[in-house]
């Protein structure tokens, strides 16, 4: 289920070895990231994704 894909990424130690951030909504946007989204982005821009293609959903970044 969905929930427990977010639960199970929400508790990822290892966050680089397991990529989570490769998790995306199931519209095709950028969705929450323990990291942050800016830091999804730039994991993701580093890959060499085209991030044009994915919108951003308005998610308030961790404090």
């Amino acid at each position: 289920s969905v929930r427990a894909v977010g639960l199970a990424n929400a508790a990822n130690p290892v966050a680089i070895v397991v990529p989570c951030h490769r998790v995306i909504g199931t519209d095709g946007s950028l969705t929450g990231y323990g990291g942050g989204i800016s830091r999804k982005r730039w994991l993701l821009t580093h890959e060499g994704v085209a991030l044009e293609k994915f919108p951003t959903r308005h998610i308030p970044e961790a404090a």
